[in-house]
């Protein structure tokens, strides 16, 4: 027996590798009789790699909620190179966790992973293996080093699982714990074959695959359910994937024997697929597992597909404005990604700074979505020191875990590499630009995120970014590929692994729907930069109407008809940057203290900065106060999500530098176009505070900040 505490290395004497820690007495333990109120549970073990793949699970754990025959437990293998913030993340749910060294020695019903990280082979119970993520399309050669290997690790026949005496199967089960159906036609999935067309064709593969590692045959189903270890390939109803392997290919990650036998018989009891051309390639690259394989759609994508009628609830949560389109930039990982400099060209640190320096303010929204091992492997803290700059210029930072996937529901278009958020986004019939591929490999040929990669328009580092854009989106039309090939039961995962997993525990299934978790709604992120912004503005008549393009910390002045001028933060990082500067913004609520009031902090910071023309004090998405340089008051408001307050303040700005007067734009409000959509600003006077109103008169300097009703 291992220690209670300390750390674990793999060794052929039978020592564990993972993460030490003390012993839980409760709800498992030697003495967890004595202390658990309800010790007659059965046991649901998560087991985690790393955040990724806990995520994964947690789309899953909801379907065991309000059962309380079951007692949920989880640990993490220790495995992976990338375990920052997995202690937090399980920490959030609750969950009892257990070391990874209690784990092997707890006796337990059910297990589940999204990876194959850590000796597997050693879990007691059941094993389930889930994607984590949009299936399996990535080759790796050798299993991590220090962790289960081919040759490495030893579940003896003594422990009575998945040892070729006696196989703990997902077929032992009465019932048949491997039947989950191939969803049907009324799932919205490709039509069922010929099976007779397909019998010749696939006689070999089903040869293989309807018998056990041992040779002995494999148990068939019972009951009327299509299982997955005897679908028909995707082949069948995808002509694309048709495609003979290339010869002698790296192992596919999650498919291959390296990954997925232990000795010659399967770690897992049932292996989830999402579609049925994964089940293709499995039955190819391991006939020996095929006959775990269990069809049960993409619980993931699942919860996508049911938060898509919120749009634009998203959208807002993401501070996008009427008439702004929200671009999404996404990267997975590896040397290779987005992200990675270790591809043939490093994108990433020119592409950056242009999205927000090159796409106007208020035309468009940029949000980051990076991947958590980014995240985790590098450290939150480098990740926004590397991308302060952007933020400071708008960028919005996706939490990884929680809102990912609400900012694909949110975005006009995505620019990203082959990881599965971009397949995900293609899936959504998102246009996407692929920033960044693998140039040597790294993808299984024959996997659908490799034919993406191959069809995908590229991104062109040298082409003016707007109009690269504005093309993408002009002449999109969604790939059928990722749409069709993410799952063969959109909308179906919840029912069907839950019956998965009871079924696995051989007890009965709650009678109540099987639901997955709603996908939150984010936290309102109000834009507002504090990188100084370059303003180009027109006014044309008849009728009068301000043309605006602002850039945010732009490397050089916006190309384009009219006049320049710049609008900076009072809390800019540059300070430098604010004698110079035409606008002055604060954003705060009017009775924050800390600047006394609207009114005062206008005509504080005016008296500051001698050259500037106009204080904007924005207090919400729909109002500000400014104040032009000769101390007249004004209040500009609009729809809450209209028009920036603080671009009505440079349009404010630029209808008196060409000459019009407050007293027209009192009368007549503003006008004013930010790429194709016109806003209207109203003009008030105060009635409230002092030096509401200072007198009439012509001004010369500008107005501030504004709330704008806006139409498309």
């Amino acid at each position: 027996m291992i220690g209670a505490t300390g750390t674990g290395s793999v060794s052929d004497s039978g020592t564990v590798s993972g993460t030490g820690g003390r012993y839980i007495r409760v709800p498992v333990g030697d003495e967890a009789a004595r202390w658990a109120a309800r010790g007659r549970c059965k046991r649901v073990l998560f087991v985690v790699h790393n955040v990724t793949s806990a995520t994964r699970l947690l789309d899953v754990l909801p379907l065991f909620h309000d059962d309380l025959g079951i007692q949920l437990l989880a640990t993490c293998t220790g495995s992976s190179a990338f375990e920052g913030g997995v202690d937090a993340l399980l920490a959030e749910t609750g969950v009892p966790v257990l070391p990874w060294e209690q784990a092997l020695e707890t006796k337990v019903d059910l297990a589940i992973t999204a990876s194959l990280g850590g000796q597997l082979h050693r879990v007691s119970g059941k094993l389930t293996l889930l994607s984590h993520g949009v299936g399996y399309n990535k080759t790796l050669a050798t299993p991590d080093t220090g962790h289960r290997t081919p040759d490495t690790g030893h579940r003896t026949p003594d422990t009575g699982h998945r040892t070729p005496e006696g196989r703990a199967s997902a077929f032992d089960s009465p019932s048949g714990a491997n039947s989950a159906v191939e969803p049907t036609a009324d799932m919205d999935t490709v039509a069922e074959p010929d099976r007779d067309a397909q019998n010749a064709e696939n006689a070999d593969v089903d040869a293989e695959a309807d018998t056990n590692a041992d040779g002995a045959p494999a148990p068939k189903a019972e009951s009327a359910p299509t299982f997955a270890s005897n679908a028909p390939p995707a082949s069948a109803t995808c002509p694309s994937l048709r495609n003979d392997p290339a010869p002698g290919p790296a192992p596919v990650f999650g498919l291959s024997p390296d990954w997925l036998l232990h000795k010659g018989i399967p770690i897992a009891d049932a292996m989830v697929l999402s579609h049925p051309e994964q089940l293709d390639r499995l039955r190819t690259a391991c006939p020996e597992a095929a006959t775990t394989a269990v069809l049960a759609g993409d619980p993931c994508f699942d919860r996508m597909l049911a938060a898509r009628p919120y749009r634009e609830r998203f959208r807002k949560a993401f501070g996008v404005r009427r008439g702004q389109r929200l671009v999404v930039l996404n990267s997975t990982w590896n040397p290779e990604s987005l992200f990675g400099d270790g591809g043939g060209a490093d994108v990433f640190p020119s592409l950056l700074p242009r999205l927000t320096a090159e796409l106007p303010a208020d035309e468009y929204r940029v949000a980051a979505v990076l991947h958590p091992n980014i995240w985790h492997g590098h450290g939150p803290g480098q990740i926004r020191a590397w991308l302060d700059r952007a933020l400071r210029a708008g960028l919005v930072l996706v939490d990884p875990l929680h809102d990912w996937r609400q900012a694909l529901l949110a975005a006009d278009a995505v620019i990203g590499d082959h990881g599965s958020v971009s397949y995900y986004a293609a899936a959504l019939g998102l246009p996407v630009l692929l920033g960044a591929a693998p140039a040597g490999g790294g993808l299984d040929p024959q996997s659908p995120v490799a034919q993406f990669v191959g069809a995908a328009p590229r991104f062109d580092p040298h082409a003016p970014l707007a109009a690269h854009l504005d093309d993408l989106m002009a002449n999109h039309s969604p790939l059928p590929g990722p749409a069709h090939l993410t799952t063969s039961a959109p909308g179906a995962s919840a029912a069907l692994l839950r019956a998965l997993f009871y079924r696995l525990l051989d007890t009965p299934e709650p009678e109540r729907p099987a639901l997955l978790e709603p996908l939150r709604l984010p936290p309102h992120q109000r834009p507002f930069a504090t990188a100084p912004l370059r303003v180009l503005t027109r006014v044309t008549t008849d009728p009068y109407v301000v043309h605006l393009a602002r850039h945010a910390d732009p490397w050089y002045e916006p190309a384009g008809e009219g006049h320049v001028h710049m609008a900076t933060p009072e809390d800019t990082r540059d300070p430098g940057q604010l004698p110079l500067t035409d606008v002055l913004l604060r954003e705060a609520a009017a009775d924050d203290l800390r600047f006394g009031s609207p009114e005062q902090w206008t005509a504080e910071v005016l008296a500051r900065h001698p050259h500037s023309s106009l204080a904007a004090y924005i207090t919400g998405p729909h109002a500000c106060t400014v104040r032009t340089r000769t101390g007249r008051l004004l209040r500009l408001t609009g729809d809450p999500d209209g028009l920036d307050p603080g671009a009505s303040a440079s349009a404010l700005h630029a209808w008196l530098t060409a000459g019009r007067t407050i007293e027209e734009a009192l009368e007549t409000g503003l006008t004013v176009r930010t790429g194709h959509t016109t806003h209207r600003v109203r003009v008030t006077i105060p009635t409230t505070g002092a030096g509401a109103d200072m007198g009439a008169g012509s001004e010369t300097g500008p107005g501030t900040g504004a709330d704008t009703d806006s139409t498309t």
